[in-house]
């Protein structure tokens, strides 16, 4: 065999084993340290992300408050949290629903 054929193999194969051995994103984090296991009353929320579960991180909630805009981990599991989840939904297409009647020609 020749050499050149060598090298090429030889650079072929260090290629592929980089490849393979790196992760997508050198960033990726777990938003979430801490959770809140304690009710939030609606009103005091500004903003309410969902970061769906991943292979690295579960299912994420994280609640921004109007106050002071802390922003705060909540436990997905909990009965009060799902309860807040359900009438976020429910607020949320509630309001699309007027948009949409408030949009359309009579």
């Amino acid at each position: 065999m020749s050499q050149t054929a060598i090298l090429t193999f030889c650079l072929i194969l260090v290629a592929v084993s980089w490849t393979n051995g790196m992760p997508l994103s050198r960033t990726v984090r777990c938003t979430c340290i801490k959770i809140h296991n304690k009710p939030i009353n609606p009103r005091l929320l500004e903003k309410l992300e969902i970061i769906p579960a991943n292979q690295l991180c579960p299912l994420e909630i994280i609640a921004t408050m109007k106050k002071n805009g802390e922003k705060r981990c909540l436990n997905p599991e909990s009965k009060a949290i799902k309860n807040l989840l359900k009438a976020a939904r429910k607020q949320r297409s509630k309001r699309s629903q007027t948009q949409r009647e408030a949009q359309s020609p009579q």
